[in-house]
């Protein structure tokens, strides 16, 4: 079972370690997500100073990172499609496994820890997004229960499929 923390700055150089091997895994399957060099760095240590960054160990070692934040999405604000409810929510970004963890549902747990940290607060509703090409992503959150609806616009005009979890 992983554990969850939130992240320090020493924790950075693994979390772009296994960001790298996303981009790296993503352009080997051909999916256009996280080619242009984004995220970077910086994005890691504005979460992280936000208190929105999350790494999640295993026998202590980092094997995976996320967004966990309980701030909103302004990009959840229109979508193609409907929201399940207009409940408060919390969002989940950035969800990267390190390459030789793949198949270990490490990101299903991380799911289930973003839940439980919702519940903890009195919120009963995740939101994610992922891009269409990102089929491995797709698979997990309905696997957890989410539903898709619809298609959220991302900043730089890339559109995302939106899922939402209420419980």
């Amino acid at each position: 079972m992983i554990q969850a923390r939130r992240t320090t700055p020493e924790d950075i150089k693994s979390i772009m370690v296994i960001v790298r091997q996303a981009q790296e895994d993503f352009k080997a399957r051909g999916i256009d997500q996280w080619q242009n060099g984004y995220p970077d760095e910086s994005v890691f240590i504005d979460d992280m100073e936000s208190n929105n960054s999350y790494v999640f160990t295993l026998d202590g070692v980092i094997v995976a990172t996320a967004m966990i934040s309980f701030d909103g999405e302004k990009t959840y604000n229109n979508i193609d499609g409907k929201w399940l409810s207009d409940n408060a929510y919390v969002v989940i970004h950035r969800i990267a496994v390190r390459s030789d963890m793949k198949g270990r549902n490490i990101a299903g747990q991380i799911l289930s820890y973003t839940k439980e940290m919702a519940s903890a607060r009195g919120i009963n509703s995740i939101r994610i997004d992922t891009h269409h090409q990102n089929l491995a992503m797709q698979r997990v959150v309905s696997k957890f229960g989410f539903t898709y609806c619809g298609i959220i616009t991302l900043e730089d005009g890339a559109p995302r499929l939106a899922y939402q979890l209420d419980f």
